[in-house]
């Protein structure tokens, strides 16, 4: 893993000097997945930051939704404490997808906020959410997200 991590480091460099900018973004949301995965979450929150500051100066929006899921996943992660950090995250994930009609992205923020609600008791809400996203899909059931949101789905029923 911490080869992994040192390989997307020195690449990222080199697409600077290359003048490209335009997957930096999604390569840092990469790098920063690498990194909670191998437990490194203020790493990742930094990598997240500044993916964020990229995306904004460089108009780069694509994956801007994904960012703040992302950013609520590792203040969860951080201290469980973060919870109204995290909703505000997953809401703004949630707002971004749908401004930009990128349902994949709105189905991932859905289920992560979901996933927050029903460990706060609010099963109704969560399924609420959920439901509505998920049934706007009419393909790719086998895709580990829609999978996700089906198992969430049916714990809160």
């Amino acid at each position: 893993m911490a080869e992994r991590m040192a390989q997307m480091h020195e690449g990222l460099p080199v697409l600077r000097t290359m003048g490209s900018e335009v997957l930096r973004p999604y390569l840092l949301a990469l790098l920063a997945e690498v990194c909670g995965n191998s437990g490194q979450i203020e790493a990742g929150l930094g990598v997240l930051e500044e993916a964020m500051v990229t995306a904004e100066n460089h108009a780069e929006r694509f994956n801007e939704a994904d960012l703040h899921r992302l950013k609520g996943e590792f203040l969860l992660r951080q201290c469980g404490k973060a919870e109204l950090a995290a909703e505000a995250c997953f809401q703004k994930a949630l707002d971004i997808a749908r401004h930009q009609q990128a349902k994949s992205l709105e189905l991932r923020a859905a289920t992560s906020l979901a996933r927050l609600w029903q460990q706060q008791g609010k099963h109704n809400d969560a399924r609420q959410l959920l439901a509505e996203v998920y049934g706007w899909f009419t393909e790719g059931f086998d895709t580990a997200d829609l999978q996700e949101a089906k198992a969430l789905l049916e714990a809160l029923c």
